[in-house]
Parts: C-alpha cells; sequence; structure tokens
C-alpha cells in the first residue's frame, strides 16, 4: 500500500505526459495551417493572373486577339511563385453571353502536385483552383 500512495503522490513526468497528449493536435494544426497558406497563396497567384490578363486583353478588337493576348501573358507573365507549375493552368476567354461589351476570363488550375496533399489536413480543399474576372470593353 505504501508504494501505492508514493506512486500517486509522485509528480516527476507530468509534464512529459501532457506534452505526448497536447504535442500531436498542436503539430496537427501548425500543420494545417501551413497547407491552407500554400493553398490560398496559389488561389490569390491565379486570381491575380486571371485580372491582370483580362487588363491586358482589353487591348484586343477581336475575340481571337483577345484570347491571344490573354494567352500571351499567361505564357510570359512575370509571377515568380514556386507552386505554380504553367503546364496545369487551362485558359478560357469568352464573351459575355448577357453582355456584348464584356469578356471574362478564366482560369483552372490542377492543383494536386502541391505539397499539401501530403500533409494530412482536418478538411482538404478542392485539388481544382478555377478563378475567373469579367472585364468590360470599351470604358463605361
Amino acid at each position: 500500500m505504501r508504494y501505492l500512495r508514493n506512486f500517486r503522490k509522485n509528480k516527476s513526468g507530468a509534464a512529459a505526459v501532457e506534452f505526448a497528449i497536447v504535442a500531436p493536435v498542436f503539430i496537427l494544426l501548425v500543420m494545417t495551417l501551413v497547407a491552407y497558406g500554400i493553398y490560398l497563396t496559389v488561389a490569390h497567384s491565379i486570381q491575380q493572373m486571371a485580372a491582370d490578363a483580362a487588363r491586358t486583353a482589353v487591348a484586343g478588337v477581336t475575340e481571337t486577339e483577345r484570347e491571344q493576348l490573354v494567352q500571351n501573358y499567361v505564357t510570359t507573365s512575370s509571377m515568380n511563385q514556386a507552386f505554380i507549375s504553367r503546364d496545369k493552368l487551362q485558359v478560357t476567354v469568352a464573351q459575355d453571353p448577357t453582355n456584348a461589351n464584356q469578356f471574362t476570363v478564366s482560369l483552372e488550375y490542377d492543383a494536386s502536385s502541391l505539397p499539401i496533399w501530403d500533409l494530412y489536413s482536418f478538411a482538404v480543399p478542392s485539388k481544382t483552383i478555377k478563378r475567373a474576372t469579367t472585364i468590360r470593353m470599351g470604358g463605361i
């Protein structure tokens, strides 16, 4: 009995046990934050590229010329993003069916090669990032 009383009163090693309980949850939370940070950085870069490509295409007179300007912008873009691969990016330029004075630049990026899928996270976002920008031609 004496050994049992001494065992319950002994507090050495309590911090190690508490750390063993809390550390996995903390590490999982940090890895989730890193994963979402990478994903949101890529999503923002794709949105910015779509907006810049649409602004560049305003100079085009015909739909074909606008499409060529967008393709040229995307291939020669100076965005230095470590996680974006240009060969996984699909570009679509289309006139707005409801308004002839507007056109939309859509970018679709296959994000399946991002390193975040190797990290375990609570909720996993979509592996395809889709962003679009609609712009008006000819001013107001």
